[in-house]
């Protein structure tokens, strides 16, 4: 996707240890417009694929989550990284560790939201070992889904996530895939 390669070359930078800082317009400032491209972009490749829910992880997943939902004219969930008075029981949990925060988390979804026959997108900011996306996989089998794909808006695709989620027979849809972040420039590939 070309706008978003430019919107990353334009304001994304590069951190120590792989990192790619794009809080400028997807994980703290938002760029709706941005945000409805991805959408749609995401609706093209997937709208043939009879998803039913939209889900990703919190929080920087679900502005393209969620406009690629209202395209779709399915619902979007979101796994929850923090536990709620709200949401103490009858949860789907799963451990995923986040390169980025250095940390596992415990992500959560109400099982009220997934069933038997869903088919549900899988939507991720970004892609680096793949520990999020296979961690929401494993809610979506939890429940006796199926998961229709995997989109990602950014992949470092110099990590191994992209292959543990193809080794496990997931479709797999990025953006922007970026092959190198050496020397502080960001290369796509």
């Amino acid at each position: 996707m070309e706008l978003l390669k430019q919107k990353i070359k334009q304001d994304g930078i590069v951190l120590d240890g792989g990192v790619l800082k794009v809080d400028t317009f997807l994980n703290h400032q938002v760029d709706a417009e941005l945000m409805m491209e991805i959408g749609r972009t995401f609706d093209g490749l997937f709208r043939e694929s009879r998803v039913t829910k939209i889900m990703t992880v919190e929080s920087s997943g679900i502005a393209p989550a969620v406009m690629t939902a209202w395209l779709m004219r399915v619902p979007m969930v979101f796994a929850r990284k923090r536990k709620s008075l709200t949401l103490r029981e009858d949860l789907y949990t799963e451990r995923v560790y986040s390169y980025t925060k250095q940390e596992e988390s415990e992500v959560t979804v109400s099982r009220k939201f997934l069933s038997p026959g869903d088919r549900v997108l899988i939507i991720d900011d970004f892609l680096a070992n793949g520990e999020a996306a296979l961690g929401m996989a494993r809610i979506v089998q939890k429940a006796g889904a199926e998961v229709a794909g995997i989109g990602i808006v950014i992949e470092k695709s110099f990590q191994s996530g992209r292959g543990k989620l193809l080794e496990h027979g997931y479709r797999v849809e990025s953006l922007a895939r970026v092959a190198s972040l050496d020397s502080g420039e960001v290369v796509f590939a």
